[in-house]
Formats: structure tokens, sequence, C-alpha cells
């Protein structure tokens, strides 16, 4: 009788699971379908993205070598990569192109390209904030030191990575301006801070007795 009943039971499932089919079938297959074409296309997807990164990447490479014939020339060639490449190589490239108008003795020139990636909503928040600190520290001698103490500010935080450099470069606009007691502090409290490079716990500490012991 059990087999019986098995052989029943095996029936009724088998009607149900071609009934289910034919009313969702359909459904089934097409979601089916859409599953492994979504997961191809993302397969093929990042594919086509790493080789692009690979190919933007030489691409940067062979702009950075154009150097290598003069400033002028690299400064054209990076410009031109930086025009139609990813955000962040593009970032990368007019960093360096503001690297070789340094060495040009052009700092107008790098603190604007500087700028224009700070205020580039489509690269990382560390790449713009790196920015501004090269914007401000090519201004740093003779623009005005109240502003460029003020897009300093948000750099100084204990979270920012450019903390020290940014507090550093706060110091010396602040013995600019004139006010030797507020960059004494901050020269200080940059040579006690252990988490500081040695460079500039170093430096801090020759600059904080230059402008007086407290």
């Amino acid at each position: 009788m059990s087999d019986i009943f098995r052989e029943v039971d095996e029936d009724l499932r088998r009607d149900r699971a071609e009934h289910l089919f034919k009313k969702y079938g359909g459904a089934m297959i097409a979601a089916a379908v859409l599953v492994v074409a979504g997961t191809g296309g993302y397969s093929f997807w990042r594919h086509f993205q790493a080789q692009k990164k690979e190919e933007q990447t030489a691409a940067l490479v062979t702009a950075i070598a154009a150097s290598a014939q003069g400033p002028e020339k690299g400064v054209e060639a990076l410009a031109a990569f930086a025009g139609s490449a990813d955000p962040s190589l593009a970032a990368i490239a007019q960093f360096n192109a503001a690297a070789l108008m340094i060495r040009q003795g052009k700092p107008a020139d790098a603190a604007a390209v500087y700028d224009g990636i700070a205020g580039n909503a489509s690269v990382s928040a560390q790449y713009r904030d790196l920015a501004t600190l090269m914007a401000v520290m090519q201004r740093a001698e003779d623009g005005d030191a109240a502003q460029l103490t003020a897009r300093l500010q948000p750099l100084t935080a204990d979270a920012s990575p450019w903390r020290f450099s940014a507090r550093e470069l706060t110091a010396m606009l602040a013995a600019r301006a004139g006010d030797t007691e507020k960059a004494r502090t901050l020269y200080r409290q940059l040579a006690d801070d252990q988490q500081a490079p040695s460079g500039v716990r170093s430096r801090a500490a020759d600059l904080a007795s230059l402008y007086g012991k407290g």
C-alpha cells in the first residue's frame, strides 16, 4: 500500500510541476536568461573597464615621458591626455603638469591647475584636498593670508591625511601675516606631535624657537 501511495504522490507532484511550468515556465526561462545575460554582461563590462584602465594608464605613462623633451612638451601631452581620461587618471596627469609648470617658474599657472582639480567633484576627496594644499602652497608668499588660511582649515582636521602639511603651512601664513604668537603655538604643537613626520617636527621645533619660547 505504501508503494501505491508513493506512486500517487509522485504523480501528483509531477502533474503540479507540469502545471506550474506551463503557467510560469516562460517567465522562469526569461528570468534565467536575464540572470545569465546579466552575469555575462557584468563580466564583459569588468573586462572592458580593466582593459580601458590599462590602455589609459599606458597613455598616461607616455604623456609623462613626453616631459623628457622639455616641460612645455610634457604639459601639452598631459593636458591632451587629461581631456579625455578617467577623472582619477586625469587628476594624476594634471598634478604632473602642474609640477612641470612649477619647474618652469610658473606658480600661478600651477595654482590654477590645482584649483581645477580641487573643484572637480568627479575626483576623489583626497586628491581634491591635496590639490587645495598645493594651490595654497603656490600662493603662500604673496596671496591673501586670511583667505589661504580659510582654505586650509578643513585640511587641518585630525581626520585629514594632509593635516601636518596643512598645519605647517597655516603657521607659515600666520607668521607672514605678523601673528607670531599663533605661528609659535602652531609650530610648537607640531614639534610635540609624535605622529607628525620627523622632518615636520624638526622644522617646527626650530621655527617655534625662532618665534620665542612659551
